[in-house]
Formats: C-alpha cells, sequence, structure tokens
C-alpha cells in the first residue's frame, strides 16, 4: 500500500505552508497539472512597506486553456524580473538575513529561463538548500490524488488561515502580521532558524 503523498503546484516563491509541507515530507511536485491563472504557480505574495504584495511573474499565452504546467513559457516583453527584485529589495533590505540570501536570489532576476517550470524548479532548488530541506520528488505526467493524499493543487498552496509558528516580520511596529506569504518572508526574518519555526508550527498543528 503506497503511503499519502502531498501534492503540490509548481509553484514561483513558494508559500510557508509549502515549505511546511516539505519540512512534513511525502510531498511531489506536479508538472503535469494545468496551468491555472492568477495562483502561486507564477505568483507569490510578499510584504511591502503598504501591506501584501503580490508578484507575478508573466508568461506566454497564459489563457491557452489546458495547458500543462510543465509547457507554460516565461514572457519578458515586459520587465517583470526587474520590477519583482526592486519590489524584493524595497520590502525587505531592512530585514535581519536579507544580505546574507540576496545574492542567491538575484541571478534569477537577471538571467532568462525558458519555461516557468524550470524557473520555478532552480528557485526551489536553491530556497531549499539554503536552509537544508530535502527537494520534493517531481512528476512530469498528472497524479490523480488518492485516498489519503493531501492535495494543495486546486487553488492554491498559498492558505490564509496557515501561520507557521511566531516570528517578526519586517514591518511588524506598524502592521498586524500576514499570512499566506511567501517563504521568504520568513527566510529574510529568520534566516537559518526558518526551519525550526517550521518545526514548530508543524507541532503545533
Amino acid at each position: 500500500m503506497n503511503s499519502p503523498k502531498v501534492l503540490l503546484p509548481c509553484a514561483y516563491l513558494p508559500s510557508v505552508r509549502f515549505f511546511a509541507e516539505l519540512v512534513r515530507g511525502g510531498c511531489v511536485v506536479d508538472l503535469g497539472e494545468h496551468f491555472i491563472k492568477r495562483s502561486e504557480r507564477n505568483r507569490a505574495c510578499i510584504l511591502a512597506a503598504g501591506g501584501p504584495m503580490a508578484l507575478t511573474a508573466h508568461v506566454v499565452r497564459a489563457d491557452r486553456p489546458r495547458q500543462p504546467m510543465r509547457d507554460v513559457r516565461l514572457d519578458y516583453s515586459k520587465r517583470w524580473q526587474h520590477q519583482h527584485w526592486g519590489a524584493l529589495v524595497a520590502a525587505y533590505k531592512a530585514s535581519p538575513y536579507f544580505d546574507h540570501y540576496a545574492g542567491l536570489l538575484e541571478p534569477f532576476y537577471r538571467q532568462s529561463f525558458g519555461f516557468l517550470a524550470d524557473y520555478n524548479l532552480q528557485l526551489l532548488e536553491t530556497l531549499c538548500s539554503a536552509v537544508r530541506i530535502a527537494m520534493p520528488a517531481v512528476s512530469d505526467t498528472y497524479l490523480a490524488a488518492a485516498p489519503g493524499d493531501l492535495d494543495l493543487r486546486p487553488k492554491n498552496a498559498q492558505d490564509p488561515a496557515y501561520r507557521a509558528g511566531s516570528y517578526v516580520q519586517v514591518f511588524a511596529d506598524r502592521q498586524p502580521f500576514a499570512a499566506g506569504l511567501s517563504f521568504i518572508d520568513l527566510l529574510f526574518a529568520e534566516g537559518p532558524d526558518s526551519l525550526s519555526v517550521l518545526r514548530r508550527s508543524l507541532s503545533a498543528g
């Protein structure tokens, strides 16, 4: 009998919830599912001075129906990489660990990638390596959820009700805690201790 799996989308700068599931283990990233617009597949949420901000990676023919995630190409007709990096610097330059990790992330906003899935997976690998979390399995073909599986693909792995432990966000002096953010929010705040925060959240849940 197969063990239950956690089925995840191939996400851009995945959420804190996404990384908590990676720590739990048994995760599979699905490249065979259909691309869903305005989802974690090409959209991340960070905390800016004015509150949560969405960053959207532009893709070619986003309206194409039933397009497998593995086939989605990035669109560079607009300078979204430049805009995203500028937003990340503006939001997190005062965070305790921004300078420590900025050099790992900046190349992803200077180089071109053909496919969204390749971009997302290489970003994910970089983030996992930074905090010593094992990369999940990856499936090129669609995976049907079996009984007992946790399927976080249909809507979005960014769960507003999910709160990974307690940590001090960059604008804690002027804003309430914001849930549903990209893992980089936690990474820039806690650095190597991010893994401990994720583990505490799993214990509390």
